[in-house]
């Protein structure tokens, strides 16, 4: 007698744990921009030492297109699991420089600059890690439940905020702001520098998928880049529109949220990060049951519904945290925009993956994802910050991530049309 089939979940955790890793470490950055501008990018105005610390973590988005060119490629021309090993060390590394980097005062323009190139090594890094992730776990799922198990790659990112914003309201609970900005934010990013060994030796033991294996033997040459912006050039547009919504909603709602609480609403430090943990903990338990809805009534269905409700609710949501800027009321938004976002991010893995074939499907994933977060999120807190400064309105971020959902509903709308007409490959 046969045995059952198993389900693909060793596979499937492989891939989380490296990836909830590789999100940790970019999330706890962002957490830390207000302690990292003043100790490597001072100014005489605060203002001035927070734009250039989150404009450092922008720039490490302009890697991120870098990173899916070079290894989204790797990932279709050598596979998904030296893809996905390769991006995790060069994220060990970059974290490593800045635990370890000395502050302005004691290195002076040097701090700043390694400062910056660890920044880009992380881009690079987690420019190449959807594409090859989601790649990894599609291929090991079935067809019909490809949105189910495509969604651990957010569900994983939840867990990562969870990691990120639990080490962070720890320590500024139990440490003075002395203590946090002396040594105590170097134990968070030491925190992700420990658990890096276990997230690459766990992916060393993993196979690669059956997909690539085959297509691998039937394309000796493989020229996933040049194919994927040469015949996949509409799809790739299309796919960073799709994205730009909810990447926007993501890192305005959740990643700059604790520095927004901090600074706008004057809410403790601790209880800015337990707002970002909500989130986290909300986005890794339903992204799961959006892809399964997608896997059900269709990611176009239930993709474009979510990215409406998103778009029209952003507002609302920041009226309500200036009318009741209380910890109970950053709690209570914060468990719907974990929500919105995975209803939004949970139908997008699978969606990606179905617009590429295979031989490109890596590259593709990379790209159109990469290119996406880079323009509209990776810049968000920068693009808000200042929003807030030149408009002197604290609700500024919700015009920016409505537009940006009115942008991925219009893709949304015409990549559903246009693979209606031309069946997925």
């Amino acid at each position: 007698m046969a045995k059952p089939k198993r389900g693909p979940w060793k596979e499937i955790i492989a891939a989380s744990i490296g990836n909830a890793l590789e999100f940790y470490d970019l999330l706890i950055y962002g957490y830390f921009a207000v302690v990292i501008g003043k100790l490597f990018f001072p100014s005489d105005n605060e203002t001035t030492s927070l734009l250039l610390s989150v404009g450092s973590f922008g720039i490490s988005f302009l890697m991120r297109p870098l990173g899916a060119m070079v290894l989204g490629s790797y990932a279709d021309r050598a596979g998904r699991k030296a893809s996905l090993t390769m991006s995790i060390l060069i994220m060990m590394v970059g974290t490593a420089m800045i635990t370890f980097t000395p502050s302005y005062q004691q290195i002076g323009v040097a701090a700043p600059l390694i400062i910056i190139v660890a920044r880009m090594l992380q881009g690079f890094s987690t420019g190449g890690e959807f594409g090859a992730a989601t790649a990894f776990m599609v291929e090991h799922a079935e067809a019909k439940r490809r949105g189910f198990f495509a969604s651990w790659q957010l569900s994983t990112q939840g867990l990562a905020t969870v990691l990120a914003a639990g080490v962070s309201a720890l320590l500024s609970y139990v440490l003075t702001d002395v203590q946090l900005s002396d040594w105590g934010w170097r134990v968070a990013f030491g925190v992700g520098l420990l658990i890096g060994p276990v997230g690459f030796y766990i992916r060393s033991q993993i196979d690669e998928t059956p997909d690539f294996q085959k297509v691998a033997a039937d394309t000796p040459k493989r020229t996933p880049l040049r194919d994927v912006l040469v015949t996949g050039r509409v799809s790739l547009i299309l796919a960073i529109g799709v994205v730009a919504g909810a990447t926007a909603f993501n890192y305005v709602h959740k990643l700059y949220m604790p520095t927004y609480a901090l600074k706008q609403l004057h809410i403790t430090a601790t209880s800015s990060y337990m707002g970002a943990l909500v989130t986290g903990l909300t986005l890794m338990l339903m992204a799961p049951v959006f892809g399964t809805l997608s896997d059900t009534y269709g990611r176009f269905r239930v993709l474009s519904l979510a990215l409406l409700i998103t778009g029209l609710s952003s507002y609302p949501l920041f009226v309500l945290l200036n009318a009741y800027p209380t910890v109970t009321t950053l709690l209570w938004v914060q468990a719907i925009v974990g929500i919105l976002i995975a209803a939004c991010l949970g139908p997008i893995p699978a969606m990606l993956a179905d617009i590429f074939p295979t031989r490109i499907r890596g590259t593709g994933l990379a790209l159109s994802y990469n290119f996406s977060v880079t323009l509209f999120g990776g810049f968000a807190p920068l693009i808000v910050t200042w929003l807030i400064e030149i408009t002197g309105s604290k609700l500024a971020p919700s015009f920016y991530v409505t537009s940006t959902a009115l942008i991925s509903v219009v893709a949304v709308i015409v990549l559903g049309r246009r693979m209606r007409r031309a069946p997925a490959q």
